[in-house]
This record gives C-alpha cells, sequence and structure tokens, in this order.
C-alpha cells in the first residue's frame, strides 16, 4: 500500500495514551503516524454532526478523530476491530461510506483483534506493503512492551494521585514519564525509560498516612481507557483521595488477544471472566459484559472498597450487565456505581454522583473499622 520514495501519513483514533504506543511501531516499519488533535469537544462536535443519532459515544469520538487527522493530511485512518455480538464490528463499513459521502479520499484500513499475532501481522504487511518478517516482529515486540510499560505508569500515577500532597504533582510527573516512554524505540531504551518514569512518578510527596479508598474501574473498554470520554475520572477519584484501578485495561486485551497462550503468566482478564460470571451470565453475550460482571465479583472477593462501571449510552452489552448487578447484590457486598455516558453528559451533575458515592464508600469503611475495633 505504501508508494515509492513517499512515506505515507497513518492516523489511529485516540484512546487514551495509545497513540505513542501505535506511533512508535509505525515510524519503526517506516510509516510516518500522525497523530490526530487529542480528542476535544471540537472532535466530538464533529463526530456527533456526521453520526445516526443513536449510535454510542465511542464511535462519535473516533469519526471526528479521523475526520480531523484526514484535514490534517492522513493518508490512511486505521483502527482496531473486533467481531462478535456488538456494533463494534459495524463501525467499519459505517466509517468509510460516512468518510466517502462527506468526500473524503483517505483510505480506511482495520486489524481485527482476534486475529492474534498472525493477523497483526498480516495487518502491517498490508500497510507497509513490504514483508520483512524481523522487522515486522521488532515492530510487533516494542509496541506490545510499550503498552505494558504505559499501564504501569498508571498504576504507579493512581497510587501517587491518591496520596500526593500537592494537587497534581503526581499527574505532571506522569506526563514527563509518558515522554521518556515515547522516545523509546528500542527494548533496551525502553527499559531504561520505564524504570527512570517510575522513578519520577515516585518522587511525589506524598502522606502515607492518609485514608484512601479502592475503587476499580469497569464497563466498556473504550470509557474505562479514555479520559476524555469518562471525563477524567480517575483524576476527579484522585482528587477526593480515592486510588483507582482499571479493570480492563489495553494489556489485559493484548495479553487474551494477541499474546500467544505459550508466553502468558497467571490467569488472563477472559479467564478470569469466564471463571468468577458463570454464576450470573453463563455466556458472553458481546461488548465487555462478561468481563465486567466478572470484575463485580473479583472486587468483591478482594474486599475493594467500591466498583465503577462506566459505559456509553445504548450500548446493549453494558445496558445487560447493568441489569444483572442487582442480582449480584445478593452475593456481593461491593457498592456499584453505574455512569451512563454521551455527548449530553454534564459536567456538574456528574461530580456530585462522584461525590456522594465516595462519602458512601467512607462512611461504610468506617462504619466496618469500628465494628471490628469493638
Amino acid at each position: 500500500m505504501a508508494k515509492k520514495n513517499k512515506k505515507i501519513k497513518v492516523a489511529f483514533p485516540h484512546m487514551g495514551t495509545i497513540s505513542i504506543a501505535w506511533a512508535s511501531a509505525l515510524r519503526k516499519i517506516g510509516v510516518e503516524p500522525l497523530v490526530p488533535p487529542y480528542t476535544s469537544k471540537k472532535t466530538l462536535s464533529i463526530g456527533t454532526k456526521h453520526s445516526p443519532e443513536a449510535i454510542c459515544l465511542p464511535y462519535k469520538l473516533i469519526l471526528g478523530n479521523f475526520i480531523e487527522a484526514i484535514e490534517n493530511g492522513a493518508d490512511y485512518v486505521a483502527m482496531i476491530t473486533s467481531p462478535g455480538i456488538c456494533r463494534l464490528g459495524e463501525y467499519g463499513n459505517n466509517i468509510k461510506t460516512t468518510l466517502a459521502d462527506l468526500g473524503y479520499k483517505a483510505n480506511y484500513i482495520e486489524f481485527s483483534l482476534y486475529d492474534g499475532i498472525k493477523g497483526l501481522y498480516r495487518f502491517l504487511v498490508n500497510l507497509t506493503g513490504k514483508n520483512n518478517p524481523i522487522r515486522i516482529i521488532r515492530t510487533i515486540n516494542i509496541v506490545i512492551r510499550k503498552i505494558f510499560a504505559i499501564d504501569e505508569l498508571d498504576t504507579a500515577l493512581a497510587y501517587y494521585r491518591a496520596r500526593e500532597v500537592k494537587q497534581d504533582e503526581a499527574e505532571k510527573n506522569y506526563k514527563k514519564a509518558l515522554n521518556l516512554i515515547k522516545t523509546a524505540d528500542r527494548t533496551s531504551d525502553l527499559k531504561k525509560a520505564l524504570k527512570k518514569g517510575l522513578e519520577i512518578i515516585r518522587s511525589t510527596k506524598i502522606d502515607e498516612n492518609k485514608e484512601v479508598l479502592h475503587v476499580d474501574i469497569t464497563g466498556e473498554i473504550f470509557l474505562v481507557n479514555d479520559e476524555f470520554s469518562n471525563q477524567y475520572i480517575e483524576r476527579e477519584l484522585g482528587r477526593m483521595g480515592v486510588e483507582t484501578r482499571r479493570s480492563l485495561t489495553v494489556s489485559s486485551f493484548i495479553k487474551d488477544a494477541i499474546i500467544p497462550k505459550a508466553f502468558r503468566k497467571g490467569e488472563t482478564h477472559l479467564e478470569r471472566a469466564e471463571r468468577l460470571a458463570k454464576p450470573y451470565l453463563m455466556r458472553d453475550i458481546g461488548g465487555d459484559a462478561l468481563e465486567c460482571i466478572s470484575d463485580v465479583a473479583y472486587a468483591d472477593e478482594r474486599q475493594i472498597d467500591g466498583i465503577i462501571h462506566i459505559s456509553p449510552f445504548t450500548c446493549m452489552p453494558e445496558i445487560m450487565s447493568q441489569n444483572i448487578f442487582p442480582a449480584m447484590r445478593e452475593d456481593c457486598e461491593v457498592p456499584i456505581l453505574a455512569l451512563i455516558m454521551d455527548e449530553q453528559t454534564g459536567r456538574a451533575g456528574y461530580i456530585t454522583r462522584l461525590e456522594a458515592f465516595v462519602d458512601l464508600m467512607r462512611r461504610k469503611k468506617r462504619k466496618a473499622q469500628t465494628v471490628n475495633t469493638k
């Protein structure tokens, strides 16, 4: 697909910090990454304007990302898709048709997630027009390692942000650490960058005696990992003294779908989902529903202070999840907050709900501590 003597410009949609990993991959195989402007209200407005009214929020944001990328010179727009009972599998045809109707000439290309590592290899060959096994394997290696490194930084950020003395210091240090990961395109450099990045985050001054709550965040994977679409929920909770943990991460998805079974360590998220969700949901019904049900059971098993379920408006698999949660309360004591997001979600009411949930968890925790001391 690549033209001779000209590097094609390829854009992916944003989903949190994923652009750092895919940009490295594209550079390594000789393709120029075009990172569209980070998702904003303008992006959402563009995507909403050209989307079906009842389609879910991630679709609108992805379409907005693509339109902004094409207007900035992208030759190709590419994304990960997935088969199964979810509208994600229909994104491709709808997006291609919409872009063509709007008169945009950029090509659309996609990689089906559950084609595994072989599918990822074919995707890179098709994108570049070259079959260089050593180069492509090195590319796959660095992109996977970067995703895991970024998730490790995210975990460190969650710990320090909930305990920091000076508000937003941990996040400032995290951004410095991300820049180190961004520029490391060799395995040896990445290891050094991760080590240095963690040191920077750990330099954040914290109050080790602070009362901290622990909350798992689950739901539709795009909303869980994309801070714009979830209205910076982890930052807001961190400011309230809550340490967050994403139950759904890009690295957990990679571990399930891309990394061969022989190279995996421990139980994957999907394997745990199939084990813990069975009493409430016997089979996969699409999207991330099976994982979300198991995440509630897993949070309760670990006696976490609470779990927040985030889903896009009209997402049927997550609507099914939320309808199963009441039945789970017979066995699970963990408090659950369900948040439904779309382009109309107001920030003030959203923050009020978070504050009320944090207050509920804190009172519940203090009551339990009082009972245990008697």
